[in-house]
């Protein structure tokens, strides 16, 4: 056999043998990968807006579970009601067809009345009071509830306080008689308008700004940063700090689907979840800083009130939950824990 053929033998042969050993090197890895165990992906879906506060949480506790379960634990969110309204996403969870959902305390009151506490005015002192009951006793033991109905809340958001905002200054509950206050479809809210002196005129939120303008109502409530988002600021130039109201949103997992967690999936959620919750708060407060600067700016008038008057005035919804023994337990712990806050 001639050199030059004994070498192309030698060159296949090397080419051959190079193929083998890179073929078993890619087995060898693609047995690594398969080894590796495949991300357990959870569905959040809601009907917040993309620039809503609490579903920028939500893209924040994704990116926190990505980062501490080192891409194990992965969040896919589906927001803008693209899987229903609220109550259609909590009864996803109860049947495990869905693994997360927000609601807020008049979303969850259907499931279970204990979280119509919430919905009661100047309940919350101040921030650190409403931190001291949905992160401690009393709170948790509301959240976990409706555990064995097929889901439980795992975080609480803030959403501010509900002020009246007016044509005119409003200082005590003598301001509100006769004036027409658009008010939130609930039965507190509008009892609670009733007690104060004023007349509730539910309706749509999207009608509000032209109910306003045309006379249709005489005043609204809500937080600044909707109040000046809407552009009622526009329209009602006085925004008086009542802060009667302040209802949290819940974040609610399928009972189904936290079963399901090992132990260290839960550790890692529950860890994303409480970054998640901290990022919020900064996160309204500077949205509320910039919300009253920009409506002071533009001439509007934030002013103080009375706000003992107000709490005086609607006494008679505290009775109210004196009547239910289970509800007159659970509203007495909230308030004690005001002087823990």
């Amino acid at each position: 056999m001639q050199p030059d053929v004994l070498g192309m033998l030698r060159h296949i042969a090397l080419q051959i043998t190079t193929a083998m050993l890179c073929l078993l090197m890619a087995g060898v890895a693609n047995s690594e990968l398969s080894s590796q165990p495949k991300p357990k992906v959870l569905k959040l879906a809601h009907n917040l807006p993309l620039t809503h506060s609490v579903h920028l949480a939500f893209v924040y506790l994704a990116d926190q579970l990505q980062d501490v379960s080192n891409g194990q634990l992965i969040l896919r969110l589906y927001p803008s009601s693209q899987m229903g309204d609220a109550i259609d996403t909590l009864q996803m969870l109860q049947i495990g067809a869905l693994d997360l959902s927000k609601g807020t305390s008049s979303d969850l009151e259907p499931f279970e009345s204990a979280y119509s506490l919430f919905n009661l005015p100047f309940l919350f002192q101040d921030e650190v009071h409403f931190d001291a009951v949905l992160k401690g006793v009393v709170g948790q033991r509301i959240m976990n509830k409706t555990r064995d109905r097929g889901f439980f809340c795992i975080a609480s958001y803030v959403a501010g306080y509900r002020s009246f905002y007016a044509r005119k200054p409003v200082k005590t509950p003598d301001d509100l008689k006769g004036m027409k206050i658009r008010v939130q479809v609930s039965p507190i809210s509008l009892k609670m308008i009733r007690l104060m002196g004023g007349a509730p005129t539910p309706m749509p939120f999207g009608e509000v700004y032209t109910a306003l303008q045309q006379g249709v109502v005489d005043a609204a409530e809500n937080n600044e940063a909707s109040w000046v988002n809407t552009r009622h600021f526009e329209v009602t130039r006085f925004f008086s700090e009542t802060r009667h109201l302040s209802q949290p949103d819940f974040l609610v997992i399928s009972t189904r689907v936290w079963d399901q967690l090992n132990e260290q999936q839960r550790q890692w959620l529950q860890e994303a979840v409480a970054r998640s919750e901290s990022f919020q708060r900064k996160q309204w407060q500077e949205l509320t800083s910039t919300s009253r600067n920009i409506a002071t700016q533009s001439g509007a008038e934030i002013i103080p009130v009375d706000r003992r008057a107000f709490r005086d005035a609607v006494t008679p919804l505290y009775e109210q939950f004196q009547e239910n023994k289970e509800h007159k337990e659970l509203l007495e712990l909230i308030l004690a824990a005001k002087g823990n806050s």
